[in-house]
C-alpha cells in the first residue's frame, strides 16, 4: 500500500503542475482583461466628458450667436444716431423756422434709441466719470483745476455696449493736472 501511495503522489504532482500552470495562466489572463476593461472604461469616461464639453461649447456658441447677431447691423446704425445728436446740438430750439424739423429729429432719435435699448444696446456717456481704457478712447488731454486728473471732460462720440460687450468705445477728452510753472529767476532772488 505504501508503494501505491508513493505511486499516486507523483501522479498527483504531475497533474497539479499543469493545473497550477493553467491557474497562473488564467490569473494572468484575468489580470490582463481587467486592465483592458479599466482602460476601456477610462477611455469611455474621457469620450463622454469630451462630448459633454463639445455640447456645452456648441450651446455657448449658439447663445453668443443669438446674443450678438445684431452687432454688425447695430454698428451700422450708430453713425445715424451720432448724426441726429449732432444735428440737435447744432440746431437752435428757439428758432421757429427749424422748430418742426428739430421736433422730428428728436422723435426720430428717441425712437431709434428706444429700439436699440430693446435689443440690449446701451450707450456709454462717460461725461464726468474716471477714464476707463476698457470703455473709453482718449482723443486728447486737457489741463483742468475743476476736476480730478484722469476724469472725462468732454465726449466727442458716445460709446455703446451690446449685451454688456463693448461695440464701440466712447471718444473722450481726459483731464490732467495743471503743469507746475517753475518759479522765475526774479522770484528766486
Amino acid at each position: 500500500m505504501a508503494d501505491e501511495q508513493n505511486l499516486d503522489t507523483p501522479e498527483i504532482e504531475e497533474n497539479q503542475a499543469p493545473e497550477a500552470a493553467a491557474d497562473v495562466d488564467l490569473a494572468a489572463r484575468v489580470q490582463a482583461l481587467e486592465e483592458q476593461l479599466a482602460a476601456a472604461q477610462d477611455q469611455s469616461l474621457r469620450v463622454a466628458a469630451e462630448m459633454q464639453n463639445v455640447r456645452r461649447r456648441a450651446e455657448q456658441d449658439v447663445e453668443k450667436a443669438h446674443k450678438f447677431a445684431l452687432e454688425k447691423f447695430a454698428s451700422d446704425l450708430l453713425p445715424v444716431v451720432d448724426s441726429l445728436e449732432r444735428g440737435l446740438e447744432l440746431s437752435s430750439s428757439s428758432d421757429d423756422s427749424v422748430k418742426a424739423v428739430r421736433e422730428g429729429m428728436e422723435l426720430t432719435l428717441k425712437l431709434l434709441l428706444d429700439t436699440l435699448k430693446r435689443h440690449q444696446i446701451e450707450p456709454i456717456d462717460p461725461h464726468g466719470v474716471p477714464f476707463d481704457p476698457e470703455l473709453h478712447q482718449a482723443m486728447a488731454m486737457e489741463e483742468s483745476t475743476h476736476v480730478e486728473p484722469n476724469t472725462v471732460l468732454k465726449v466727442f462720440q458716445k460709446g455703446y455696449l451690446l449685451s454688456g460687450r463693448l461695440m464701440r468705445p466712447a471718444m473722450v477728452v481726459v483731464s490732467k493736472a495743471p503743469a507746475q510753472v517753475p518759479p522765475s529767476i526774479d522770484e528766486q532772488a
